[in-house]
């Protein structure tokens, strides 16, 4: 599983790239959104890997994230007694039959991003593939 997180705003943004991030539903930024790995979806992050910051999610992060920021399709949020298994079908990559929203909205990170949200991660910045960084990134987020 590969978690999105929108970074950057619309302001100057070219139509293809922000139609892209339609389809992702990132329309706002510290948006996230968790999707399958496969070559539709790289695709698309290759795209748009000017606007987001995405990485592999570990098991940790992602309950983290569908405890407390977790919604189901008419805006109720998660119960405890349920994290178990929306998770184990979340893993599974059957997001739909768990009924849960695949939008998470978070709230800017604790202390900040820490780098520069201008400029490519190898570059030191936020943007594009964290890697395992990603996890750093969401649990200061939620």
């Amino acid at each position: 599983m590969i978690a999105i997180i929108r970074i950057r705003g619309t302001i100057g943004i070219r139509k293809d790239i922000k139609e892209t991030l339609a389809y992702l539903k990132l329309n706002k930024p510290n948006h996230c959104v968790i999707v399958p790995e496969n070559e539709i979806y790289l695709g698309m992050i290759k795209k748009v890997k000017d606007y987001i910051a995405y990485g592999k999610i570990d098991d940790k992060t992602l309950k983290a994230m569908i405890e407390t920021r977790g919604k189901y399709s008419f805006s109720k949020p998660v119960e405890k007694k349920d994290v178990e298994k929306v998770l184990k079908l979340v893993k599974e990559g059957k997001i739909k039959e768990s009924k849960i929203k695949n939008l998470f909205m978070l709230q800017p990170p604790k202390k900040g991003f820490k780098r520069s949200t201008k400029k490519g991660f190898n570059q030191k910045g936020i943007l594009g593939d964290n890697k395992e960084k990603i996890n750093d990134l969401l649990s200061r987020m939620l």
